[in-house]
């Protein structure tokens, strides 16, 4: 008997490697990023690209930029070097908001992943929020 796990057959092993690069090479997620601040290895510019400046301050990940995706445009991106890799979150796997934020910048030739999780992942790995 054939579960619906194995009823569709596992991808070769090169198949595999190419789908997980390419995945990891848009995605991080919430730990590698509280490790890389914790650390002192940001490497990276940490975008908060969902709401008001107001439900900002209540509630971000610290040392993240607030910069709503509906903002993202070449002005406001100016401040930082052409070859800067910016990682963009939104409230959780329910929102889209990185997604778009990642298009954005991408569209505009910039380095980009997406923290996986956003504040609700952030939350379950029980990390801080800072507030202001």
């Amino acid at each position: 008997m054939m579960s619906l796990v194995s009823a569709i057959p596992a991808a070769p092993p090169a198949a595999a490697i190419a789908h997980f690069e390419t995945r990891l090479a848009v995605e991080t997620d919430c730990s590698d990023v509280a490790q890389a601040f914790a650390a002192g290895e940001q490497d990276f510019v940490l975008l908060h690209v969902i709401g008001s400046a107001e439900t900002f301050r209540r509630r971000h990940i610290p040392g993240a930029i607030h910069l709503p995706h509906r903002e993202i445009d070449e002005q406001r991106l100016a401040q930082w070097p052409a070859d800067t890799l910016f990682v963009a979150y939104c409230a959780g796997p329910h929102c889209n908001g990185a997604d778009r934020a990642a298009l954005k910048l991408a569209k505009l030739g910039r380095r980009v992943k997406i923290m996986i999780g956003g504040l609700t992942g952030w939350a379950d790995e029980g990390l801080a929020f800072a507030e202001g």
